[in-house]
């Protein structure tokens, strides 16, 4: 079974294109996926395709920094350059149904001052004080 599941970041905003003849609507990004704490936290840099209608809602609702969930599959590929020689291309492949999940919210520049100004909190969470708690 060939199936992946990524949460990371957009490293610029994704890039859309129609293909020629059919007109099918592609978007390319790169996702950027953490994984580890501390001094042992790595980034894997992975290229993902999305198709048609999916293709559109990527470009138009995300932009570099994006936070998405991306559930897919894995492919390789290989092509001859301009230069003569055969490069090899791995990239995920996103599901054509539910493949993207948008986990930025409705607000997000809201979200991302909150967090530039040192505030974590979400728009729909308000800090307690712990005096407030009635046990």
């Amino acid at each position: 079974m060939n199936k992946t599941i990524l949460t990371g970041r957009l490293t610029k905003d994704a890039e859309l294109s129609f293909t020629q003849g059919s007109g099918k609507a592609v978007a390319n990004f790169t996702l950027a996926v953490d994984s580890g704490y501390g001094d042992n936290k790595e980034t894997a840099f992975i290229p993902v395709v999305v198709w048609n209608k999916t293709a559109e809602a990527v470009a138009n609702n995300t932009k570099k920094g994006s936070k998405v969930l991306v559930q897919g599959r894995i492919s390789t590929r290989s092509y001859d350059a301009k230069d003569g020689t055969k490069r090899y291309v791995t990239e995920v492949i996103a599901d054509a149904y539910n493949g993207i999940e948008f986990l930025d919210g409705k607000n997000n520049n809201q979200t991302q001052s909150n967090q530039s100004s040192g505030d974590n909190y979400g728009e729909d969470i308000t800090p307690v004080d712990d005096g407030d708690i009635p046990f």
